[in-house]
């Protein structure tokens, strides 16, 4: 389609609802409403004066375009360089088209080809993004202006609960103003649904098929290979336009499987050369085949109401369910240095590698374990809302009152598999000449060699089954009111601008347990282990990267069990009393209000715009749990089991404080075509939800009374002072743009785990049990807690980014084009480890120094065609392995492909690669040669089409 663009108007189309996926059914079509878009909730109730100031400059600006074809890919670079362009802060856009246009399975996809933005990727999927190399705990997240719950059991967003095709709109902002939500040290992700009453068209259509197949599963017993993604979405205009309606649903049902070596950490001392120095030696290793299936059915819906230009009612709401049913099928070695270590191979800084591992008779510790572990996560996002808002002579106001809400339903269920001497005698012994013969292999998977048969029936038994629930609920609810005045005539001021928020946000562990047998073989009566067969576990052998590796037997648990009459069911008990203790919960209250003005003058005869405000904030946070008391000195409570203990408490504790975030935003014109901005503010983010648990255990120590736990609500946010410059330059036609961006953050603490030793208990207001002995409380024993940590440090770097539509270039190369950037980030922060053995300083949790990211796409006539790559280099995060562990990440570059044909009949078809050359993901323990995780996750496929009405 030719047409003559206006700028605005561009922008304005590509949000709507049916636009995500029409831009590769039909050239786009072009609204007719002036309201910006890319901003929060707040900055999109600018009045009609403001919105004719807007407007102005774009036409002015849009007299000098030429007739051009915007189609695909092309439409959504185009428009997301007029949003960044008009932009009142530092920020980067996805809009619909990209979004739609490359059918992400989430928004993390998407956001991951913005300037300094990466992921961390969960069975080979983007989940949990960092942004200029801060992780997810320094990011907020919002949804049409609401601050969003999160699955992840802390307050980090799990963005792959957001399907792709039902957000039209996705910013990052990167220099906050005072009417944004506070939160985002690291920045905020603004995602936004549809606003039916500003499509394009009067009534619209979508539907989405894909099929998909991954060509790893395979190599995977029981795994399915062959997926499906569907979406559909509906947008009409009724009662003279006054009327708006959208609805969406999205569907997702796909595959993820991995061939995994999972190293464990150095967390053992032995004395290997007799030298009396010890060497460092490693929990052990796995070798497993992971898979499984996940499914994810997104909804929303949207009615809007503008029955006169000075009010609008618009109700909206999100709902996304997902469930991930994955299985760890192989073996765990487990325990080395509780065995007999010959032939040990050992690096220069004492960690040992290699070497032959034999069963020691007077320590049954070292095991060598069959692993069948079958994990279910199901988790859901609720959020919605009402908002309204009035506009009359220069005045608006509007009000909002939102809810979201976040469900993590995570059931970790472990079976093992165990040697006996004889499983026909009614009291089987574990098996005591066992060995295993390995050599790490950095990062390729290691040698390994067993001496005994693992798949022999008359000797394999099931020795362990664990069934351990992790149940979070996150709750939000808010109300807010934002009031704008617009200046007609004023020199330096072009609106002022205030508001109030209160928002309540409680937060839910819940805790359970169910245990048979014993890890190593050592049972109680009654818990004998369980006899195998071919029906209830098949022998499995390994394909693909581990297709070296011994045979081994795959148990299905449940009917192991159910043929010996037991039913799992998890429990919290004062046997395994970290259930009770563990399970508690977190209310915060928070109150915050905000004043801003935008600036409209002239310094010289150069236009400078911006705002600057101050928002203040106040939080009161409180925990309520367990504390151990012992010695009987509790309240009576009964666990689950009708057990009764009095050695606990119940407790609640915490703080309030107030806040004062002022922020300052410029933007200096140089000309049409060059803006050059400086951004300074105070920011914070709250601590991790889990880690504001008031939940403790205890122990005494001759007469000390000692605390564990771990988490603490008494932690502070973190804080930051933020500094941001940034030179950007967009090409006449704004067919491409250029941007340079330096930033510095000075964040004040961090937080940590630490032990305190000794500590006032009674000054911190913790009760301390009285010691029957001498009838005086016991002394002050150490306090294994979290605290911020008085280093702090800074992160700054450079981020520059380039696009450009080639519509210069000659015939059919016009319609070529490239969309890349490059981020380089530093810090001396640094924490210290000994999960590779000897101590050693490692860097900030989720910053990569290098973030890469480019797309080659090309456009001509229907078709449409593009190659994504990302890089990251290496950074540092926690990976679950047995329990949570800090690894390094090797560096990855990870490449996809699509293309796709548009017919004339709103007829779309298009093949599309994700992990295009099988990147896999890779760690170790701060030396490559000490191997944390391999994992291959292979290509998937899609095909399908779309079409749009």
């Amino acid at each position: 389609m030719i047409l003559k663009r206006n700028v605005l108007a561009l922008a304005l189309a590509s949000i709507g609802f049916s636009a995500t996926s029409v831009a590769y059914a039909a050239a786009p079509q072009v609204g007719n409403s002036d309201r910006a878009i890319g901003q929060d909730a707040t900055t999109q109730d600018a009045t009609s004066t403001a919105k004719a100031k807007a407007k102005a400059k774009q036409d002015a600006r849009a007299k000098d375009l030429q007739a051009i074809t915007v189609t695909g890919f092309s439409r959504s670079v185009e428009s997301s360089i007029d949003i960044k362009r008009d932009a009142d802060t530092i920020q980067d856009v996805i809009t619909a088209a990209d979004i739609g246009g490359l059918p992400d399975v989430s928004i993390s996809d998407a956001l991951t080809r913005l300037p300094g933005v990466s992921a961390e990727r969960i069975n080979g999927e983007s989940s949990a993004i960092n942004i200029r190399g801060l992780s997810g705990d320094f990011v907020e997240t919002t949804l049409d202006g609401r601050e969003q719950a999160a699955t992840s059991g802390s307050r980090v967003t799990e963005f792959d609960q957001y399907p792709a095709e039902l957000i039209t709109q996705a910013a990052v902002y990167k220099s906050p103003k005072a009417s944004l939500i506070e939160g985002g040290v690291a920045g905020t992700v603004a995602m936004d649904t549809a606003n039916p009453l500003e499509n394009a068209k009067q009534y619209s259509g979508v539907l989405n098929m894909r099929g998909s197949y991954n060509d790893r599963a395979n190599e995977t017993v029981g795994a399915n290979s062959n997926g499906y993604r569907v979406s559909a979405s509906f947008q009409g205009k009724f009662l003279n336009d006054t009327l708006g309606v959208a609805a969406g649903f999205a569907s997702l049902y796909q595959p993820h499987v991995a061939d995994q070596f999972n190293g464990l950490a150095y967390n053992g001392q032995k004395d290997l050369n007799g030298d009396g120095q010890n060497e460092y030696i490693s929990e052990g290793f796995e070798l497993q085949q992971n898979g499984g299936m996940l499914r994810r059915n997104g909804y929303m819906g949207v009615l809007q109401w503008k029955p006169s230009d000075g009010f609008e009612l618009k109700a909206d709401g999100f709902y996304s369910q997902f469930t991930n049913n994955s299985s760890g099928r192989g073996f765990r070695v487990k325990t080395l240095s509780d065995g007999i270590i010959t032939n040990p191979a050992v690096l220069a800084n004492g960690a040992m590698v290699g070497g032959t591992v034999s069963s020691n008779p007077g320590d049954p510790y070292f095991t060598v374990q069959t692993t069948s572990d079958d994990n279910t996560l199901k988790t859901s996002v609720l959020s919605g809302g009402l908002n309204a808002k009035w506009t009359f002579g220069g005045w608006t106001i509007s009000s909002d009152v939102g809810y979201s809400r976040a469900k993590s339903d995570f059931n970790n269920g472990v079976t093992w598999g165990l040697l006996y001497d004889d499983m026909s005698s009614a009291h089987p012994n574990p098996a005591a000449n066992q060995s295993v013969n390995y050599q790490l292999n950095g990062l390729n998977p290691a040698t390994v060699g067993f001496n005994q048969d693992y798949t022999d029936y008359n000797r394999m038994g099931l020795g362990k089954a664990g069934v351990y629930p992790y149940i979070y609920k996150d709750e939000s609810k808010s109300f807010k009111t934002d009031v704008r005045y617009d200046f007609v005539d004023n020199s330096f001021l072009s609106g002022l601008e205030a508001g109030v928020r209160y928002a309540r946000r409680t937060y839910n562990a819940d805790r359970s347990a169910f245990e048979y047998g014993n890890d190593f073989g050592q049972y109680a009566t009654g818990q004998e282990p369980l006899a195998l067969n071919p029906g209830n576990a098949p022998k499995v052998c390994f394909k693909g990267n581990l297709s070296g590796f011994p045979c081994f037997l795959s148990i299905n648990t449940l009917a192991v069990l159910g043929a010996n009459g037991i039913t799992p069911t998890p429990v919290k008990s004062w046997q395994n009393n970290w259930t009770m203790i563990q399970s508690a919960e977190v209310d915060e209250h928070i109150s915050s209000g905000y004043v801003m003005a935008d600036i409209d003058t002239r310094v010289g005869d150069r236009s400078l715009t911006g705002n600057v405000g101050v928002r203040v904030v106040h939080t009161s946070q409180y925990s309520n749990g367990l504390q151990q008391i012992g010695s009987g000195q509790g309240e009576a409570i009964t666990d689950q089991l009708g057990v009764v203990s009095t050695d606990y408490i119940h407790v609640r504790r915490g703080k309030s404080y107030t806040d004062y975030l002022p922020s300052l935003n410029l933007n200096y014109h140089l000309d049409d075509n060059n803006q050059l901005r400086f951004a300074a503010a105070k920011v914070m983010s709250r601590p991790p939800l889990n880690k504001m648990l008031t939940g403790s255990g205890s122990w005494i120590d001759g007469n000390k009374y000692n605390m564990w736990g771990n988490t603490s609500p008494f932690l502070d946010p973190f804080y930051a002072k933020q500094y941001d410059l940034s030179f950007e330059h967009y090409m006449p036609d704004s067919s491409g743009a250029f941007a340079a961006a330096l930033f510095y953050k000075h964040i004040d603490s961090f937080i940590e785990n630490y032990t305190i030793d000794p500590f006032d208990f009674a000054a911190a207001g913790i009760q301390v049990p009285i010691n029957p002995a001498t009838s005086q409380p016991y002394e002050n024993g150490q306090y294994q807690t979290a605290v911020n940590n008085t280093k702090g440090g800074y992160v700054r770097g450079i981020e520059l980014s380039y696009s450009q539509v080639f519509k210069f270039l000659p015939g059919a190369w016009s319609g070529l084009g490239f969309a890349g950037s490059y981020s380089y980030s530093q810090s001396a922060v640094t924490s210290t480890s000994t999960l590779g053995g000897a101590s050693q300083k490692i860097g900030l949790p989720g910053l990569s120094p290098k973030v890469i990211n480019g797309t080659l796409f090309y456009s001509l006539g229907g078709f449409d065609t593009r190659v994504s790559v990302r890089h990251r280099s290496r950074f540092v995060s926690s990976q679950m392995a047995i329990d949570s562990q800090l690894v390094y990440y090797a560096p990855e570059t990870v490449a996809d492909f699509q293309a796709s044909y548009a017919f004339n009949n709103g007829l779309s078809v298009l093949f599309q690669v994700n992990n295009l050359t099988d990147q896999p993901t890779r760690t170790y323990f701060g030396n490559p040669l000490e191997t944390g995780t391999l994992q291959w996750f292979g290509r998937q496929y899609y095909m399908g089409f779309t079409y749009a009405l």
